[in-house]
């Protein structure tokens, strides 16, 4: 079985709609401030919380140098220095590294081999053949074959879910790759 390695496809998938999202700013209202890509925000202490790396709808997503972190829009405010947020870069990292560690340690309890599995899309997936988290090993059994995955391909949805970071069509095209890998070695 091939390992798989599309991790690069599902992020640039992930990223394209934030790209066409960065130009589509809130309308601004009167007194609110014009939030824009690449504008520094301001924390309360004065200091450089992050800079703004895509606008859609109303989340800004701040980008600290550490973190990507969604925020509404309306919690960012002007000042006579631009643009401002009422926390500073250390309390809102601090804020996404609890969000992480909670997300992280919710999707290392569901990696349970016969666990069902959806898809990036919400499709149904396959079930975990094998779970090595140690290993950083998790195959997954899809309708078309076995796919080998690590812990950073899954996460939990927000009804307890697990998914792969994949669509069903990606995650097909890996278990055919592998059958067809594993045939031609046979």
């Amino acid at each position: 079985m091939t390992f798989l390695k599309i991790a690069l496809a599902a992020t640039a998938l992930a990223a394209a709609p934030a790209a066409l999202a960065q130009d589509a700013a809130p309308a601004a209202e009167a007194g609110s401030p014009a939030l824009a890509t690449g504008a520094t925000v301001l924390g309360n202490d004065g200091n450089p919380v992050g800079t703004i790396e895509t606008i859609s709808g109303e989340v800004v997503v701040i980008n600290t140098g550490k973190h990507r972190a969604p925020v509404p829009a309306t919690a960012i405010g002007a000042s006579d220095k631009g643009l401002s947020v009422n926390i500073t870069q250390a309390q809102l990292n601090e804020m996404m590294d609890t969000q992480v560690a909670q997300a992280t340690a919710k999707r290392d309890a569901a990696l349970v081999a016969g666990t069902e599995v959806i898809s990036a899309n919400g499709n149904p997936a396959g079930t975990l053949a094998e779970v090595n988290l140690d290993a950083d090993m998790i195959v997954l059994a899809s309708p078309k074959g076995k796919v080998a995955l690590k812990k950073e391909h899954f996460a939990v949805d927000g009804q307890g879910r697990l998914m792969a970071l994949f669509t069903r069509e990606q995650i097909e095209t890996a278990a055919a790759a592998g059958a067809g890998a594993n045939g031609a070695s046979n």
